[in-house]
């Protein structure tokens, strides 16, 4: 083996292979001719890369191993680390992207003199991009010199994906490799708070204010707010981690359509604290978007007591949240939007009662957003957007505050799960930001014209109330002892029921479903002759090339996608797509009719055969595709073997705190296809009872619990 050969751990096999880590444990214990550890630790041994790929191939594992993995192998296991070889790549990519010509002629030449050439093309590039004073150092011959061949193959991948997608491939791959190590704003939620921004600065613009020209994220983190600002607008940000904050610029940098100036717009991101030691002391912008830290109570209280941006109250050390929303504000041009995420307590803490007093009275804090939990980490509590307007002279306070709930909105399809519990794919984006801007949109109708009324004589209160969703407070209303302001204590939720109306059609479809599952109940089992039949593996299966066997992930794509809940309940594909897109080798795969779907984690025996309704959704995480060919299994007698109690048993790990099924262990028996077929459609009638059960079971919860909402709320009268 090569001295420079690139190691790959057993989570790295996996992946290349399309199976779980525990398959490849299975594989070392059960074959002595798999490769031998080259490094790592005893619990967690490193492989050589090119043995490892010699093995999958002999073992019909493994046709050949994508560019993209490759790539990333070459990558995670660079010498100085992997956050030092991304930003080589993003480096390299943005050269290849700017200069190509530059480009091939050093890369002409042997991997040293590419290596000694390298830097002074890159300091170039990143100083036409960052300026002399920027968060991308340019790397020295001496540090480039490992990562060439890697720059070489980031290249090579560019070429046939772009660069921009080739570099989210590998930065949302370290993200993902490393979950605890950042803090992630996902893409629908940045999307929705640049677009609460831009939707302001729209009304602003009917009343005679100046387009957006400038955005600051004071807490850049891995740059997804200023990923979703639209339009020729110069950028700033600043992160504390340096190493983030250079792999942030390149990101934004590659996202951009070319240095500053050329598209209109221009990017400075720069390194340190922002509270302690603010890079942009005199910048005011049109707009601030910011993800803050969380609860942080070393946010540097003693040292900026008479710090001049506590216009509004010094917050608490216990209020670190307050301290960002009033720097957001300080950065802030007069009429200028600041949309803020905030964990809900800094809505009703005492301790910061009178700071947020003193935002209603003068009217910079305009409307305060309730996201379902799951929208962004922590994933189990409903946080919120806090929206802002730094006042101006003569500005006259807003006398309501908009308090918006999109809980209620962000419900998946009855039946399922509430999104509390863990799901983060299954909150519905669409109803999040219809309802979020819609009524932020009639809030600020007039604004600017307050007293005047260019609504069709439609007060505010008129248009933006809706029951459990949203409403104008008049801001009197909240100035009392506590100054709470989560919309859960203003927004009285509607019936659930839906009225009486609502229940009676939920009773008539439950009537229908009942008669409907008695009419699918099984008939008696007939007693069988145990017949020890000869069994083979999904694995042979697969190997033999009478099905596939694919893995869900977290591609691209615009499609729904079928979460492992969506198994688990029977219901329909909830989840969204992610977004922005990896390249396009990494889409998520579309599942098709006939296709076989088992949860990964669990050890339950759940499978799910895709029908006519569900196909065209993308493969989510957590579950094992099957797409066996029609003229050798059929899909049900496939499916309904599969969920053998024992059968499962055998081929789940106990190994750890979670079940863990490996699909290619999974046995059934050899039957000729007409024999499959009649097992196929006990197991299809099987199905179809379960759905009505099912069915009954969620109709059953409604009507109850809407009876009880109707009769405590007079909506429904005792009879």
């Amino acid at each position: 083996m090569p001295e420079s050969s690139t190691e790959v751990t057993a989570a790295g096999i996996a992946r290349l292979a399309g199976v779980g880590r525990a398959a490849v444990s299975n594989w070392r214990r059960r074959h002595a001719d798999f490769p031998k550890p080259v490094g790592g630790t005893e619990t967690s041994p490193s492989f050589a890369l090119p043995e490892v790929e010699q093995w999958l191939r002999e073992q019909g594992k493994l046709a050949e191993v994508p560019l993209r993995e490759r790539v990333w192998q070459q990558l995670s296991g660079h010498p100085a680390g992997a956050v030092t070889a991304l930003i080589h790549a993003g480096c390299a990519l943005l050269l290849v992207r700017d200069r190509p010509t530059a480009w091939l002629e050093i890369t002409a030449v042997s991997d040293a003199r590419m290596a000694r050439v390298l830097p002074g093309a890159l300091d170039d590039v990143l100083t036409a991009h960052f300026g002399r004073e920027r968060a991308v150092h340019t790397p020295d011959a001496a540090g480039l010199a490992p990562s060439v061949p890697l720059l070489r193959a980031v290249a090579e991948l560019a070429a046939g994906t772009g660069v921009r997608k080739a570099f989210e491939f590998l930065f949302v791959r370290q993200l993902d490799a490393n979950p605890r190590q950042y803090t992630l704003t996902p893409p629908d939620l940045a999307e929705l708070m640049a677009d609460l921004a831009e939707q302001d600065r729209a009304a602003g613009l009917r009343s005679g204010a100046q387009p957006a020209r400038a955005v600051l994220d004071p807490a850049a983190g891995t740059g997804a707010l200023l990923r979703a600002v639209g339009g020729p607008t110069a950028l700033y940000a600043q992160e504390a981690d340096p190493e983030l904050a250079a792999l942030t610029a390149l990101r934004l940098a590659l996202h951009s359509d070319g240095p500053a100036g050329k598209d209109g717009g221009a990017l400075t991101v720069r390194t340190g604290d922002t509270l302690r030691a603010d890079a942009f002391p005199r910048l005011t912008v049109d707009a601030v978007l910011c993800h803050p830290p969380f609860n942080e109570r070393n946010w540097g209280h003693d040292e900026l007591a008479y710090d001049p941006r506590w216009e509004y109250g010094f917050p608490a050390r216990t209020e670190s949240e307050l301290a960002w929303v009033q720097h957001a504000l300080a950065r802030l041009r007069e009429g200028g939007t600041a949309v803020v995420l905030m964990p809900p307590a800094a809505a009703s803490r005492r301790s910061g009662r009178r700071i947020r007093a003193d935002l209603l009275r003068r009217g910079a804090l305009r409307a305060v957003i309730a996201l379902p939990a799951g929208a962004a980490p922590p994933y189990g509590i409903p946080l919120h957007l806090w929206v802002l307007r730094k006042p101006g002279a003569g500005h006259r306070p807003v006398p309501e505050l908009l308090l918006v709930d999109t809980a209620e909105s962000a419900e998946p399809a009855a039946g399922a799960a509430s999104p509390a519990a863990g799901g983060r794919d299954r909150i519905d984006w669409t109803a999040v930001r219809s309802a979020a801007l819609g009524a932020w949109n009639a809030f600020t109708e007039d604004h600017g014209t307050e007293g005047s009324d260019g609504t069709g004589g439609k007060s505010r209160a008129d248009r933006v109330d809706r029951p459990g969703v949203s409403r104008a407070v008049p801001v009197i209303e909240l100035l009392d002892d506590d100054v709470d302001l989560a919309p859960a204590r203003h927004l009285p939720p509607p019936a659930s029921g839906g009225g009486a109306a609502e229940l009676i059609r939920v009773r008539e479809r439950l009537d229908d479903t009942l008669k409907l599952t008695a009419r699918l109940t099984p008939p008696p089992a007939a007693p069988s002759d145990l017949v020890r039949r000869p069994l083979t593996t999904v694995g042979e299966l697969a190997r033999a090339g009478a099905l596939q066997l694919r893995t869900g992930g977290s591609g691209s794509g615009t499609a729904p996608v079928l979460t492992e809940h969506d198994v688990l309940a029977g219901t329909a594909p909830s989840g969204s797509p992610t977004a922005p897109a990896a390249p396009s080798e990494d889409e998520a795969l579309l599942l098709e009719p006939g296709d076989v779907v088992v949860p990964v984690l669990g050890g339950g025996s759940v499978t799910r055969v895709v029908d006519d309704a569900t196909a065209g959704a993308a493969l989510g995480r957590n579950l094992q595709l099957l797409r066996p060919d029609p003229a050798a299994l059929d899909p049900w007698f496939l499916a309904g073997f599969l969920r053998g109690t024992a059968n499962n048993r055998q081929a789940s790990s106990y190994a750890s705190t979670a079940t863990r099924l490996d699909a290619r262990r999974l046995q059934l028996p050899r039957l000729p296809l007409a024999e499959q077929q009649r097992y196929g459609e006990q197991f299809r009638a099987l199905a179809a009872f379960e759905d009505a059960l099912r069915t009954a079971g969620r109709l059953g919860g409604r009507l109850v619990q809407g009876m009880y909402d109707g009769l405590t709320d007079g909506t429904v009268a005792p009879k």
